[in-house]
């Protein structure tokens, strides 16, 4: 039956009609189809019955002038298959005037069809069925009405609010008390409400995720367009739950309505794309899942292939005065960041918190297939092929007035095939920022910088950890003594023990390129170390001393 015919009563409503229990009667067809529901009830007799219902109806008969005579029988079983083929919500038949048992044709074909058959052993007035039918068809009618009107009222409401399609989707789900995704053209995820967020998973499954197909759903969803003036935007889609007295197509209907007036008035359509990926980085970076399979939903869902891909969280930030409003600048990293993973990559993107990593951050998760050229590499991290990619997009997109000391600096996670460990790769990745002296790096002309994990793994560990209160207390009691003597004025004091430190720590085999990394002569340069080594008390040669020194200028930021 279709789910226009929601609110109207069912057979099982019918069957407890006062007037039609008097009957006596037996559901011969079983439970099958008690959740039919029932449009109208029609009195019909003769061989012409069928040509008189147009589906839907609740059909009361005895069986007058149906063929019953020698030699009928196979025209009494095509009228029986004509009768139910119509598609009736039920047929009650009366035995005793014109029949006196079921035509085994009738109960064959209602039982072929999933209609209930239901046969009645006692003499009743059908006029006071069709009555009382008609009476609850009627309330349902205008219950519905009411219903549409204050669902209608609502939606209306929250569009003169102008409230987040997200909320919108809200209301919609708690309208019809069941789970409800707002889906894009690609059928990726842009908001969903529910108490269960194994939901996701119809959306999350790799053949969809490859072909951009719709997903496969459940007995009992509802899918409804989300369209406007010849365009389609996405899809509302309800999971099973129960019925609604305006009919659960209605409501889904009415919530795509609003939300395709929204749509509209979006003039740059950016609105159901950066919804979508704030609200899987909400989750997934405050830890709103229960495990690894739902995270992975989540993330699937949201347009980024787990299975048999490999993952990488990074952050994009503009570095430097850009020259123009900081929106532009969002919008040109976005998009020259997704043309450099395509087409075979995929990516999400979401600005990120202020408090988590600065304004002028993007947060990324990119899916690759495993053997993508991409992730490969290069001889040094300013040569790295996403870089490089990144690079030839923002030199096509850069406004000719962006001044030559601005730069968009990449940051590189380590690789992962995991979402709970490509999280912690994007977690660590932007709780490092950007590294000091790494703006510097690369080609003068170069467009963007980079840092890459996997090239500095020390780096990014104690980067990551750097909140621990122990850890800065060993940094500072380690390190106390430089600072306080580079903050000092006088003779001797040159303010710089703690950058000689650090290129030291850089190259601790090479102190002629620490000393040119410290941009001192040789002999200046061993100066600095004998004093560094006397404040703190240590000797430089010693590798442990080596790397608890490098610990504390990682936690510090000094590296």
């Amino acid at each position: 039956m279709s789910e226009t015919l929601e609110p109207y009563p069912s057979i099982s409503d019918v069957l407890g009609i006062a007037e039609l229990t008097a009957g006596a009667p037996e559901l011969v067809t079983g439970d099958t189809g008690l959740e039919r529901r029932v449009r109208w009830a029609h009195v019909v007799a003769g061989r012409e019955a069928p040509a008189l219902l147009d589906g839907g109806e609740l059909v009361l008969t005895t069986g007058a002038g149906w063929p019953a005579g020698p030699g009928e029988a196979a025209e009494l079983n095509t009228l029986m298959r004509t009768l139910v083929a119509t598609d009736p919500a039920g047929i009650v038949f009366e035995l005793g005037t014109h029949f006196d048992a079921t035509p085994p044709a009738l109960t064959e074909a209602c039982i072929a069809h999933g209609i209930p058959l239901i046969v009645l052993h006692r003499v009743v007035r059908f006029v006071q069925i069709t009555q009382r039918v008609h009476q609850r068809v009627l309330a349902a009618q205008n219950e519905a009405l009411e219903a549409r009107a204050e669902v209608h009222a609502m939606l209306t409401e929250l569009g003169l609010n102008r409230s987040p399609v997200d909320y919108v989707v809200d209301r919609i789900a708690a309208t019809l008390g069941s789970e409800v995704v707002l889906e894009d053209a690609g059928y990726r995820v842009v908001a969903w409400s529910g108490a269960d967020a194994s939901v996701l998973d119809h959306w999350a499954a790799p053949e969809h995720l490859v072909r951009g197909a719709a997903p496969e759903l459940p007995d009992g969803a509802t899918r409804v367009p989300v369209e406007a003036q010849g365009t389609k935007w996405g899809s509302l889609t309800a999971l099973p739950g129960p019925p609604h007295p305006a009919g659960r197509a209605t409501v889904l209907e009415l919530g795509a309505f609003a939300l395709a007036l929204a749509r509209l008035a979006d003039a740059d359509g950016d609105t159901w794309l950066d919804l979508g990926s704030k609200r899987l980085f909400d989750a997934v970076l405050s830890g709103r899942y229960t495990g690894e399979r739902e995270l992975a939903s989540q993330l699937a869902a949201g347009g980024l292939p787990l299975e048999g891909r490999v993952l990488l969280g990074a952050t994009l930030t503009g570095t430097g005065d850009f020259g123009a409003h900081e929106s532009l600048e969002a919008a040109i990293l976005q998009t020259a960041l997704r043309r450099a993973v395509a087409p075979e990559a995929r990516v999400v993107l979401a600005p990120a918190p202020e408090a988590f990593a600065g304004q002028r951050t993007l947060l990324a998760l990119v899916s690759f297939p495993p053997d993508d050229p991409r992730l490969a590499p290069g001889p040094t991290p300013q040569q790295h092929p996403l870089a490089a990619r990144l690079s030839h997009e923002l030199s096509m997109m850069l406004p000719e007035t962006t001044p030559q000391s601005w730069r968009a600096h990449l940051s590189i996670g380590v690789s992962a095939t995991r979402p709970r460990a490509l999280i912690s790769s994007l977690e660590r990745v932007a709780a490092v920022g950007i590294a000091p002296g790494s703006a510097s790096q690369g080609h003068r002309n170069a467009r963007v910088t980079v840092q890459v994990a996997e090239e500095r793994p020390l780096a990014y560990l104690i980067r990551g950890l750097a909140g621990v209160p122990e850890l800065q207390e060993f940094a500072e009691a380690m390190l106390d003594p430089l600072f306080a003597h580079d903050r000092a004025s006088g003779t001797g004091h040159s303010g710089d023990l703690v950058l000689v430190l650090a290129a030291y720590l850089a190259y601790p085999t090479n102190r002629s390129l620490a000393a040119q990394q410290a941009r001192l002569s040789r002999s200046v340069f061993y100066q600095r170390i004998a004093l560094i080594e006397e404040l703190i008390g240590v000797d430089l040669a010693d590798g442990e001393t080596i790397a608890a020194l490098t610990v504390a200028l990682l936690a510090r930021g000094e590296m």
